[in-house]
């Protein structure tokens, strides 16, 4: 039973069921594209959370230091967008649907959704770096099943993400090693 605030289309009007793997221009076995597309779905709703924390961080932050704090906040924020983006894209091309709405996030979520309050600076970026921990081990395991079924280029694109987000997470401890943070 859906919820009353979902727009269903009419059935004619759907190209591909949301949860079913179809055709896929990749020529991967259907079996094999699916765990993908699920592993890849994982880490489409880490990055769709990780982002929306982020950006409330970036919204909230205070302190001496917050402009600086939120110039970063805000470029990794955008390299978030952009690998959200080249993954879905990806699981579209593997036969699938890409993770979306706030349920479909919920229901592949690698990590806890932060509360909506806004929390002091040292604080919020505490929470930010464990998102992005939390991330790199969804991105790992996502890029050990592409290579299992041979799906390099999804796994290159797992890879290249997996470097930035580890960079960002790297700029995150080093504000937090700040004592004037």
């Amino acid at each position: 039973m859906s919820a009353p605030h979902l727009r269903h289309p009419a059935e004619e009007e759907r190209r591909r069921e949301w949860g079913t793997v179809g055709d896929n221009e990749l020529r991967l076995d259907p079996e094999a594209a699916a765990a993908v597309i699920e592993d890849v779905n994982r880490c489409l709703s880490g990055l769709y959370i990780l982002f929306n924390q982020l950006r409330k961080h970036y919204w909230t932050i205070e302190g001496a230091e917050s402009h600086q704090v939120e110039e970063r906040l805000e470029e990794q924020a955008d390299r978030l967008s952009d690998l959200t983006d080249e993954l879905a894209i990806r699981v579209h091309a593997l036969g699938g649907v890409p993770v979306n709405g706030p349920m479909g996030i919920r229901e592949h979520a690698p990590m806890r959704i932060e509360g909506g309050d806004a929390y002091a600076l040292r604080d919020a970026l505490a929470s930010d770096l464990d998102g992005y921990a939390a991330l790199a081990v969804t991105f790992r395991e996502a890029i050990e099943t592409a290579r299992s079924v041979s799906d390099e280029r999804t796994a290159e694109a797992l890879e290249e993400g997996l470097l930035t987000i580890e960079r960002d997470a790297h700029t995150i401890e080093r504000y937090l090693g700040d004592d004037s943070l």
